[in-house]
């Protein structure tokens, strides 16, 4: 009876989400398995073919014509693994990106046209059983041999920003400083301004926004950009939500942007913070930024110390358009 209500609710969830003709479901050229490669991509800024395979389980024939398809249509870029030669590094191109906040927006968006069916008062119940069904389905799952993307999708992830999430980083950031240190709308200003400035002209080879996610919903950011010095990246708005911390989504911000900034060839990563911020500076200390300047200074309805950053990066390589 047991496997018969499971073979049933599959039948109706599959049928519910348009799993069997999903491309059609969203409007879009991709199918289900498709578009969940490219949702895997764009939570991880690279990742090599095998780890793919295994994440989602894919025959490594359907999973390399999938990359072929990306490919020719522009959306993935493959190269050796820096690491193993003989392992392909897959790597989505910026109109991959695009493409793959496109699938994602559009996936929201028919699971909340799916969830303004619900009424209100029963959606608590809606999540907790969903909660749980995935909790005891993934329990049993062996810790090799077998995938546990489902676990491991529980914890936090790294991935590009969607509509709305700027806005969502000029809120936080607002909210979170005020409540903490007391700082008062002109700091939220300042973030409104950086956001606004990256949204409206910014070099995807050379900047980039990440936004920390856990359990479905945003809850940190940090900011790659061309710093005004020839050759440095600056790194900005940096945040984890409170009851977010301690899952080292800080640590792993901080690396995104010394490894991304690394990459795209600048010389050095600097920033700008302030000394009460002190979880943040144990971040940038362990990542091994140096405290190069401080000055008092009186801002956001605070007094306060601003200090100066900076970490040299081994590649002395620069792009060009730093020159």
């Amino acid at each position: 009876m047991t496997i018969q209500e499971i073979r049933a609710f599959n039948r109706f969830y599959t049928n519910l989400i348009g799993a069997l003709n999903y491309s059609k479901h969203l409007y879009t050229p991709y199918t289900l398995t498709e578009s969940r490669l490219l949702y895997e991509l764009a939570h991880t800024p690279c990742t090599d073919a095998a780890v793919l395979r295994a994440e989602l389980s894919l025959d490594a024939g359907y999973l390399s014509r999938m990359l072929t398809k990306f490919e020719r249509d522009g959306l993935v870029e493959r190269a050796p693994s820096e690491h193993d030669a003989r392992r392909q590094r897959i790597t989505l191109t910026q109109q991959g990106h695009g493409t793959a906040a496109l699938l994602d927006e559009r996936s929201r968006e028919a699971a909340g046209t799916l969830l303004d069916r619900v009424e209100p008062d029963e959606r608590p119940r809606l999540v907790e059983a969903l909660r749980t069904a995935r909790t005891i389905l993934s329990a049993g799952e062996p810790a090799t041999g077998g995938r546990r993307a489902s676990t491991r999708r529980d914890g936090p992830v790294l991935r590009e920003p969607v509509p709305g999430d700027l806005g969502w980083m000029v809120q936080r950031h607002g909210a979170v400083y005020a409540a903490e240190y007391g700082w008062n709308a002109t700091f939220e200003g300042l973030v409104a301004r950086i956001v606004a400035d990256f949204a409206a002209d910014h070099d995807a080879r050379l900047e980039r926004v990440w936004i920390a996610e856990l359990d479905g919903r945003p809850v940190g950011s940090v900011m790659c950009v061309r710093d005004e010095a020839p050759g440095a990246a600056r790194l900005r708005l940096l945040l984890v939500e409170p009851e977010a911390r301690g899952h080292g989504l800080g640590e792993r911000m901080v690396e995104a942007v010394v490894d991304f900034a690394r990459g795209a060839g600048y010389r050095e990563v600097v920033l700008w913070t302030n000394d009460v911020l002190t979880a943040a500076r144990t971040l940038y200390v362990r990542a091994g930024f140096t405290l190069v300047a401080e000055k008092p200074h009186r801002s956001y309805g605070a007094d306060l110390v601003g200090q100066d950053w900076r970490l040299p990066l081994t590649d002395e390589s620069v792009v060009d358009s730093h020159s």
